[in-house]
């Protein structure tokens, strides 16, 4: 996905906030990877949608947290 001031294709803070609010089915297939390969972008999926989630509309943002959440070992 081309990120709308983003010259880079890293996942970083402000890239995954990009894919999550605006991204398509195969954007979020891309972020999905990256969370499996690297579990550093799990937390940043999970910082970002921490903003998001006291917003009941913010229906993208709380699918990226349960996702966060089930993937997270269990304490």
């Amino acid at each position: 996905m081309q990120h709308r001031h983003l010259t880079h294709h890293r996942f970083t803070l402000a890239a995954i906030d990009d894919v999550i609010s605006r991204g398509r089915m195969e954007d979020w297939f891309e972020l999905r990877q990256a969370v499996l390969d690297d579990p550093t972008t799990l937390e940043k999926v999970a910082k970002i949608c921490a903003h998001y989630v006291s917003n009941p509309y913010a229906q993208r943002y709380h699918f990226w947290m349960n996702y966060v959440e089930a993937r997270r070992p269990a304490a």
